[in-house]
């Protein structure tokens, strides 16, 4: 609902450090062409020294844990989507829900992110903390829901504000409305990136690299994979 950025494939990398995330863990079927956290690829290491640094594991609740904080750090992810002729289109949205690892959104049916994701449903959520500088980056398929009840429950006053009424006696920009539906994501894979420095020590690994050229490497780089994410959701019940 807020200002969309249009993005062309060819430009998208040349973007801000800030859109990374997104690009990254874009919702093209292609998205392996950018896949630098990849640590299955032999030819990828000995080239990029960062990523191999700073890729680390840990077990699945420990992820969904720092992944929970970003996002409520964060409060608005950039929702991304593809047009049909391929343009990747984002904007920021405040998630109305996290349970159960499923991010679900309000939004205006007939805005034209309902056309991108009918052509697509493949998308990607990217949420960046600006105190901490850690991010993630949800990577999945969406599907839109009207069920009046489901509106209802994540409802809250503050929304009718991006609706407006109409003053038609159906377009009121209340629960009822036709216009308002749901956009429920759910992840197949998530990316993240959290700091395990403060920002001074962050500083001064960076000016050290700088000078010495030891690459620096101030967080850990981390992948909740779909089988966490299935453990997470039968064994624990998660709520982002």
């Amino acid at each position: 609902m807020l200002a969309t950025l249009r993005l062309r494939p060819a430009d998208a990398l040349a973007r801000t450090a800030a859109f990374a995330p997104i690009l990254r863990s874009s919702a093209s079927p292609h998205h392996h062409r950018f896949n630098c956290f990849s640590t299955s690829s032999p030819t990828m290491a000995p080239n990029d020294p960062y990523t191999a640094k700073a890729m680390s594991d840990a077990s699945p609740s420990e992820k969904i844990e720092e992944m929970r904080k970003i996002v409520k750090e964060a409060k608005f992810g950039m929702l991304v989507t593809r047009s049909a002729d391929g343009q990747l289109h984002s904007r920021a949205m405040a998630p109305a829900s996290h349970k159960g690892l499923v991010f679900q959104f309000i939004a205006n049916t007939d805005s034209g992110k309902f056309d991108e994701l009918e052509n697509d449903a493949h998308v990607n959520v990217a949420f960046s903390d600006p105190n901490s500088t850690d991010w993630a980056s949800v990577s999945g398929t969406a599907k839109v829901v009207k069920d009046e009840q489901t509106i209802k429950d994540l409802w809250n006053p503050m929304i009718k504000s991006w609706f407006g009424d109409l003053k038609d006696g159906v377009r009121t920009g209340e629960p009822g409305d036709p216009r308002i539906g749901v956009i429920q994501v759910t992840p197949a894979e998530i990316r993240y990136w959290v700091k395990t420095r403060t920002s001074l020590g962050q500083t001064v690994e960076v000016i050290k690299g700088a000078v010495t050229g030891e690459t620096a490497a101030p967080g850990h780089l981390r992948v909740i994979s779909a089988s966490d994410l299935e453990l997470a959701r039968q064994t624990e019940g998660q709520s982002v």
